[in-house]
């Protein structure tokens, strides 16, 4: 699109000479109504290519929490004994839940 620079410019004066019910009845003109949508209706009808893996088998070994581990009371993470940042009574506190 060309735009003429040599054209004068409206001036701020100018741009004050709108009333507050012209500027009201614009701003109610431009809102447009919003669709209320459940998210969990939408996700359902998207079908993702490859998305599909009822078929396949995971195959992860899964270890028990060792001696130098704990598990994090806020987050309920297994996180190493270096990561307690403080403990309250019996529940141990994580230095990112401690953060957070």
């Amino acid at each position: 699109m060309a735009t003429d620079y040599d054209a004068p410019r409206k001036n701020d004066d100018e741009s004050n000479d709108d009333s507050i019910e012209e500027l009201k009845g614009r701003r109610n003109e431009a809102a447009t109504p919003t669709v209320d949508e459940d998210e969990a209706e939408a996700a359902d009808s998207y079908e993702l290519p490859g998305a599909d893996l009822s078929g396949e088998e995971l195959s992860v070994r899964v270890l028990p929490r060792q001696a130098d581990e704990f598990t994090c009371a806020s987050c309920f993470l297994v996180k190493h004994r270096s990561q307690i940042d403080h403990v309250e009574g019996t529940l141990i506190i994580c230095k990112e839940c401690a953060a957070a």
